[in-house]
């Protein structure tokens, strides 16, 4: 089995589900010849056309094409046009479910976040700062995860608690954010 198997099968299946199993993982990248990585500890699942909240709920629109890709593929896209945003997009071609990478905790390369970030404290504790943190910007919309961007499953850490979705005006009854409990 090659790790791209066993990373296709991890994303594999219900979006609330693989949010759940990315909480542990290690988000690593390798940009601009610096290694950074850190555990993710928090996420939100988005559930595609069915799920109001969603990018996909209008549709497949040139801006949120990267949903409606593989799984395993990254849709980064800009928050209030200051902040770039990462999602894993999980199961299959054209079912655009995606999990938001919100947060984690640095485990590799942390003079480097500190440098991208100008600042030595809360490097990666939202979804922009986790990007700006690991190098991760617009160029990286559309790829598969392995080259530049890594997610290797990890373990489950814990306890990790269900929420509600942050930062959102539709179906914010969902308890579909997933963090670890601190």
């Amino acid at each position: 089995m090659t790790p791209a198997t066993d990373l296709s099968r991890f994303l594999d299946g219900d979006v609330v589900d693989v949010a759940q199993r990315l909480i542990g993982a290690t988000l690593r990248t390798r940009i601009d010849g610096r290694t950074t990585a850190v555990v993710v500890t928090e996420v939100e699942a988005y559930g595609g056309p069915a799920d109001a909240a969603s990018h996909a709920a209008r549709g497949r629109t040139k801006a949120n094409a990267s949903m409606f890709q593989e799984a395993g593929t990254l849709y980064v896209y800009r928050s209030y046009g200051i902040h770039w945003c990462a999602n894993v997009v999980v199961g299959g071609v054209d079912v655009p479910a995606a999990v938001l990478l919100r947060g984690g905790d640095p485990a590799v390369g942390v003079s480097t976040m500190e440098r991208r970030r100008g600042r030595t404290r809360n490097l990666t504790d939202g979804p922009g700062k986790l990007c700006q943190a690991l190098g991760i910007t617009g160029e990286h919309d559309g790829q598969l995860l392995g080259s530049s961007v890594e997610l290797i499953p990890g373990t489950s850490i814990g306890p990790v608690v269900a929420t509600r979705r942050v930062g959102i005006t539709k179906a914010t009854d969902l308890p579909w954010r997933f963090a670890v409990l601190r």
